[in-house]
């Protein structure tokens, strides 16, 4: 009789910001994957057997299942649970060891976590987040509410910069200056004058909507000269 074996896993090549993400997951422990659209980070963290369950979360059924095709084709199903709903609510407190919210706004992860007070522990789980957009704001929303940064690493893929950034709970309130909150840890990184570039670009054109003379504006004069 012909011996049956199992398919093998496919190899998931991430891009940069991905890959990146993937790298900061604590090994280990299950991990989620909230918003995880086309499902390719969901089953590179899958194929890479470093976690008993990968959980990649959805709010829309289409997106979710492309996300199973993605899964089914790497061939590492039995390792993930995908799962239909909004932010972390198709998580429960102790879950996972580590929550991946990828590609949407400042404002949208940071209000996905509102909406879930267990994350708010020393025991929670560590937050990878890429934004999509205003990096300085999420870093503003992290220190305020208690979250310390333990990785801001600037990643370029297809042409865009991005912070990824993990981010654990330790209750400690920190108010950033406008570079802190603007940079992060970022200037640590190879990449980081290409990211501090780009960050300074988009500070000049906030400055036009400030008006002269503020203390907001006199600290933006401040960075924008120092440059």
């Amino acid at each position: 009789m012909p011996i049956c074996r199992a398919k093998p896993r496919a190899e998931m090549v991430l891009d940069a910001r991905l890959a990146a993400a993937a790298a900061l997951v604590r090994p280990g422990l299950p991990v989620a994957d909230i918003g995880c659209d086309h499902g390719k980070l969901t089953a590179a963290l899958a194929c890479s057997g470093l976690y008993p369950k990968v959980i990649g979360s959805d709010l829309r059924p289409g997106p979710l299942a492309k996300a199973r095709r993605t899964v089914e084709t790497a061939h590492c199903q039995d390792r993930v649970e995908l799962r239909l709903g909004d932010g972390l609510s198709v998580l429960s407190a102790g879950e996972v060891g580590t929550v991946v919210i990828a590609g949407v706004s400042a404002q949208t992860a940071w209000e996905m976590l509102e909406a879930a007070p267990w994350v708010f522990s020393p025991q929670g789980p560590r937050l990878v987040l890429i934004p999509a957009t205003r990096h300085d704001e999420l870093r503003r929303w992290l220190g305020e509410h208690g979250f310390r940064l333990c990785c801001d690493r600037p990643v370029e893929a297809a042409g865009r910069w991005y912070a990824v950034m993990a981010a654990e709970y330790d209750s400690v309130r920190r108010t950033l200056t406008l570079a802190e909150a603007l940079y992060g840890q970022t200037g640590q990184w190879p990449e980081a004058a290409g990211y501090a570039a780009k960050q300074l670009e988009k500070l000049v054109k906030l400055r036009r909507g400030v008006p002269d003379g503020t203390p907001e504006a006199e600290e933006m004069d401040r960075l924008i000269q120092g440059g």
